[in-house]
């Protein structure tokens, strides 16, 4: 079934057409029926399958038959700012032939241009629960007449501790509504929150068994902690043109990362949570628009972005949280495209892979790696060659030295 035989409006087709979409995915194809009929939804699917799309559609569509309605009709919380601002960017895409307005609300920036655009009107209003939050405590949102509640990866959003957030605000909303769940996975939290809240939902679940998108190849190497940034120097040399996104676990060892790859003559930019907002907006633009190759991210500031183009995806450190591993590996071999997922485990970090194993229910393909192919990358690393080259230019200054002081 193609987008044009959909019962959507013809400015949202125009809209898909200029982008090329002509067919939907699996998930767009379960999803977009339903919320059209106005059931609620919980959906499963792995990322890069256009899940976004899939709630955004048939929510625009509703919404161009509303849009004399004065006030915010539709709600979709989101975990991260930079979530919230690619979501805002996928409905005015989409929603750019219709008069339906959207608006991103997060925190990290004055909130008095978000809250002059609220007072302008708004139909759709993309958040973050805490931002969220505080627009409607201090009276500037008011979401008494929302049709439809959206949250979009829901796990995390409960792993960042959002569930009383959550909680509150469906005080504010109205009892009879339509309540979207979307996530690439699924854990008991998010199904005691999804069946609290909402009324028979239609359970829609893609690719269950292998959450890892089939378009991604990824296979471990057995790597030192100490020897790491060894590893990356010569995947990012050896592939120059290529765009490579790096997770590690903490800021702190982004910014290692990072000084580390400096070091070495490798530009790369840094994300995670303690950069402010305005660089982490500059951050995802420098690197979708390709002008910096190597991005070196931490899961919570990272998690759910669409960056175009990733052909490898690195795990640097393998994730604490074994469904992390998913939603790394998913920011490359997105749609049709292909990607390669490469994860450094050191000796400390195996019952990490093990866990990961388990939760895919499959083993990672093993990279071995010889003892002398090992030794090889240490030997040619640029950061050694300079200390040795420095060493050697110290000891030829002692014996001049020494010589002079005979003479």
């Amino acid at each position: 079934m193609k987008f044009e035989e959909y019962n959507i409006s013809p400015e949202v087709k125009k809209s898909l057409e200029d982008q090329g979409f002509k067919k939907p995915t699996d998930i767009q194809y379960k999803a977009i029926p339903n919320i059209l009929n106005g059931e609620d939804v919980l959906a499963i699917a792995q990322t890069g399958t256009g899940k976004t799309a899939a709630f955004a559609i048939p929510i625009l569509h509703k919404m161009t038959m509303l849009y004399r309605v004065k006030g915010v009709k539709a709600v979709v919380m989101v975990p991260t700012h930079e979530l919230a601002i690619q979501i805002t960017e996928v409905f005015h895409e989409l929603g750019k032939y219709t008069q339906v307005k959207t608006l991103g609300v997060f925190g990290g920036v004055e909130q008095e241009p978000q809250i002059k655009k609220l007072k302008q009107g708004v139909d759709i209003v993309i958040a973050t629960p805490g931002r969220l939050f505080d627009l409607v405590s201090q009276g500037y949102l008011v979401l008494s007449g929302i049709q439809i509640l959206v949250l979009d990866e829901a796990d995390l959003m409960l792993d960042l501790g959002f569930y009383k957030d959550i909680r509150d605000l469906l005080r504010f909303l109205p009892r009879y509504r339509q309540t979207l769940f979307f996530s690439a996975t699924i854990n008991e939290k998010i199904k005691k929150l999804a069946y609290s809240i909402v009324r028979n939902p239609i359970r829609i679940q893609i690719s269950p068994k292998d959450p890892v998108s089939k378009n991604v190849t990824h296979s471990v190497m057995n790597v030192s902690m100490d020897d790491k940034r060894y590893f990356l120097e010569r995947l990012v040399k050896e592939n120059p043109d290529k765009k490579i996104l790096v997770f590690v676990r903490t800021k702190v060892r982004a910014e290692r990362v990072f000084q580390a790859m400096e070091r070495v003559g490798i530009k790369s930019l840094t994300m995670h949570s303690g950069k402010e907002q305005q660089d982490r907006l500059q951050v995802m633009t420098d690197f979708k628009n390709g002008v910096f190759k190597l991005l070196i991210a931490t899961d919570v500031s990272s998690r759910g972005v669409d960056i175009p183009n990733v052909e490898y995806v690195v795990n640097y450190d393998l994730p604490d949280v074994a469904e992390n591993y998913v939603h790394r590996v998913g920011r490359t071999g997105r749609g049709t495209k292909r990607g390669i997922a490469i994860s450094f485990c050191s000796e400390e970090e195996k019952p990490l892979l093990k866990d990961i194993e388990v939760f895919m229910d499959k083993k990672v393909d093993v990279s071995d790696i010889e003892n002398a192919e090992y030794e090889a990358i240490l030997a040619t690393t640029e950061e050694l060659n300079t200390n040795w080259k420095q060493l050697m230019r110290d000891a030829e200054f002692e014996a001049s030295n020494r010589k002079k002081k005979k003479k």
